[in-house]
């Protein structure tokens, strides 16, 4: 298994297997195993979800980084929020991303999900005139693969 170093801000949060984890201080990690975890910026608080896009990704988050219990419900409300968007939608191509990332979320592999999911939230923004740009968030954490394998995309 190759190994994941990150480094994070004093006051970022990193959840990992469902665990809320603050850093108090800059702190440089390895991750050494597989785990389930987003940081900084990945992770949406509740009062966020206040689009159809942004209760999508929502639901897969909690896919993917929830409780055990929390898992399968998460992947239920990501079906549901899905499927509303693609019948309220006019355009194939999100149509398509959002099939994608369901088969992915499906197949446990939330995060390649949440990723599929920011271009919708960027699509949504540019639709309502908002100026947002969730793929390249403001102060996210710098992030060092070293042969990741278990995080792909960071």
């Amino acid at each position: 298994m190759s190994n994941l170093v990150l480094e994070l801000r004093q006051g970022e949060v990193m959840i990992v297997n469902g665990a809320p984890i603050r850093f108090r201080t800059r702190s440089r990690i390895e991750l050494t195993a597989k785990a389930r975890f987003l940081f900084g910026k990945q992770i949406m608080p509740p009062d966020q979800a206040d689009s159809p896009a942004r209760r999508i990704y929502f639901a897969l988050q909690s896919a993917y980084i929830g409780s055990e219990t929390e898992r399968e419900p998460g992947l239920e409300s990501a079906r549901y929020f899905i499927t509303e968007f693609q019948e309220a939608t006019t355009s194939e191509m999100v149509r398509m991303i959002l099939d994608q990332a369901l088969v992915a979320a499906e197949e446990d592999d939330c995060y390649q999900a949440l990723k599929l999911v920011r271009r919708i939230i960027q699509y949504e923004d540019s639709v309502l005139g908002k100026t947002v740009d969730v793929t390249r968030p403001q102060g996210r954490p710098e992030c060092h693969a070293e042969h990741d394998t278990s995080h792909p995309g960071l």
